[in-house]
């Protein structure tokens, strides 16, 4: 039993630390520059968030974990409830039952997130994990809107604005104001 969850754990974390993206590529400081307009930055953010996600859950979780490290009975806490989001959510392969009764993974998720909080409430560390993501997040939009996406790969990412981005740049040639054939 210690083995399979210690095998699934290891499982989990490298497949995360291989979805991350190249942490030189995060850090570039050839590819920080300012946004040219406000539509500029909410295309960065959108594109650097979507391109970056595992890292900026790496450093959010990194800066949890920090702040935790002042309170023990936080970090036990927080151990159980991973390990309860691990084996009740993400390590499942079949649906969780229990008394013959099916539960869907809505309402398992909602009651883990409720336990999620009951634990930063309960050990008293909810107000400095609150403040921890809240600066994790602001310095993360930062990074987003400054960084570049110029050098990203273009195929995961994916536009919020859909295909009205596609023609843009590139219009149509017939539409450039030739009426010769009227």
């Amino acid at each position: 039993m210690a083995n399979q969850v210690i095998t699934g754990i290891k499982e989990t974390a490298q497949s995360i630390t291989g979805a991350a993206r190249p942490w030189g590529d995060f850090l570039d400081l050839s590819a920080f520059s300012f946004p040219s307009s406000i539509a500029d930055a909410t295309t960065r953010v959108t594109q650097n968030l979507t391109h970056f996600r595992i890292n900026y859950s790496i450093i959010l979780s990194i800066l949890l974990g920090l702040t935790l490290i002042t309170r023990p009975i936080a970090i036990l806490a927080f151990i159980a409830v991973g390990l309860a989001w691990f084996f009740l959510y993400f390590a499942r392969e079949e649906p969780l039952t229990i008394f013959g009764f099916t539960i869907d993974d809505g309402i398992v998720a909602v009651l883990l997130i409720g336990l999620s909080i009951g634990s930063l409430v309960s050990t008293g560390v909810w107000l400095r994990a609150l403040t921890t993501v809240g600066f994790g997040v602001l310095v993360l939009i930062l990074h987003a809107a400054l960084r570049g996406t110029d050098d990203l790969v273009s195929d995961d990412l994916e536009s919020p604005y859909g295909p009205m981005l596609s023609t843009a740049g590139g219009g149509n040639d017939g539409a450039r104001g030739d009426y010769s054939g009227i």
